[in-house]
C-alpha cells in the first residue's frame, strides 16, 4: 500500500496525470513528456502542502477558539512557532473515489464535525484532462442543519525545465496584495502593488524576489477568468486560470524550503480567501443548509 493510497492515472493525447486517493492530491501532471507540476514519488508523502487541496480553510488559521453562529471551534497548531493550523483538514484524509474515466476522475470527502471545524460538509473534486490542459472543478455542499462557513484553495507547485526559477518570467495581473504580520496572518490592510517589488502585472523576472504573498483585485478577461503565467529561461510556459469563484491568488517561491526543493518551482495557488478567513470573515463563504458552491481553475502548458 502506497502512503497516498490508490493512484488514479489519467491520460489525454500527450498529457498524463496521477491523482491520489489520500487528499485527492495531484501527484503528477506532464504534458508532452515535460513536467507541468513539481510532484512527488508514489512512495513519498507530499512535503510543504505539495499540490494538495486546502479545505475547509486555505492558508493559515490562527490557533485557539473561534465561533460561527452557535458553534464553537478550538483550533490546534501544526506550526507551533506561529500558533497556526495550516492548509485545512482534508489533505491527509482518504477520499471516496466516485468516478474514474480515461481522462477524468471525481473524488469526494464527507468531513464530519471536528474540534477545529464543527460542521458537516461534503467536498468533491473532479480532475479532467482535455485540449484546455488540466481542469479542476470543486464542489462544496452543506450537509449540516446550520449555515456553514469555509474557504478553499489549491497548492500546486509549477515546475521549470531549468535548475531553479531564477531566469523565469512571471505575470500576475493583480492590483493589490494582503499585508501580513509576523505570524503571516492578515493585518486587515490591502496594499496596492504599484511601485513595489510585488508588482507582476507586466512580465518580470523573479530573480532575487522572495514571494509568499496573497494577491487580490485580480484583473479578469471578458469571460471572467483570471490568468497568470510562468515562463522559464528555456521558453517552457504554463498558464494558470481561475473563475470568479476564486477572488484571491497566492504566489510562493519556495525560498523557505530546504534544499533540494528551495526555489526549484513556483507555487501559484487559486484561493477563495486569504489566511484566517474563518476567524476574520474576510473572503469567507457561507452556505445555507443543503446549498452547494462550485468553482473551476485550470492549468495549461503553452506549447
Amino acid at each position: 500500500m502506497k502512503p497516498s493510497g490508490r493512484q488514479i492515472e489519467l491520460t489525454f493525447e500527450d498529457q498524463s496525470a496521477v491523482i491520489t486517493e489520500v487528499g485527492a492530491t495531484l501527484r503528477r501532471y506532464d504534458h508532452g513528456g515535460v513536467a507541468v507540476v513539481e510532484g512527488f514519488e508514489a512512495h513519498e508523502l507530499p512535503d510543504a502542502c505539495r499540490n494538495q487541496v486546502c479545505f475547509p480553510w486555505v492558508n493559515r488559521l490562527s490557533s485557539g477558539e473561534w465561533s460561527y453562529g452557535e458553534r464553537l471551534a478550538k483550533v490546534g497548531a501544526d506550526n507551533v512557532v506561529k500558533s497556526t493550523l495550516n492548509h485545512g483538514l482534508a489533505r491527509w484524509r482518504p477520499f471516496s473515489i466516485d468516478e474514474v474515466g480515461a481522462n477524468h476522475c471525481t473524488l469526494s470527502l464527507v468531513l464530519h464535525p471536528l474540534p477545529d471545524y464543527p460542521f458537516l460538509t461534503r467536498f468533491a473534486v473532479t480532475y479532467e484532462l482535455g485540449e484546455w490542459g488540466l481542469r479542476v472543478t470543486s464542489r462544496v455542499q452543506n450537509l449540516d442543519g446550520v449555515e456553514v462557513p469555509f474557504s478553499l484553495g489549491y497548492h500546486p507547485y509549477f515546475a521549470v525545465t531549468t535548475g531553479n526559477i531564477d531566469g523565469s518570467w512571471l505575470t500576475i495581473p493583480a492590483r493589490s496584495y494582503v499585508a501580513i504580520d509576523s505570524r503571516m496572518l492578515p493585518t486587515g490592510e490591502i496594499v496596492p502593488v504599484e511601485g513595489s517589488e510585488l508588482d507582476f502585472r507586466e512580465p518580470r523576472l523573479v530573480d532575487g524576489v522572495a514571494l509568499d504573498v496573497t494577491y487580490g483585485d485580480l484583473e479578469r478577461d471578458e469571460s471572467g477568468m483570471f490568468r497568470a503565467t510562468l515562463r522559464d529561461a528555456n521558453g517552457h510556459e504554463v498558464q494558470v486560470s481561475q473563475d470568479e469563484s476564486y477572488p484571491y491568488f497566492q504566489a510562493f517561491s519556495a525560498d523557505t524550503l530546504a534544499p533540494p526543493r528551495r526555489r526549484t518551482s513556483l507555487a501559484l495557488e487559486p484561493m477563495t480567501a486569504p489566511a484566517d478567513a474563518l476567524r476574520s470573515g474576510h473572503g469567507r463563504i457561507a452556505l445555507a443548509p443543503g446549498e452547494t458552491w462550485s468553482g473551476v481553475w485550470r492549468v495549461q502548458r503553452i506549447v
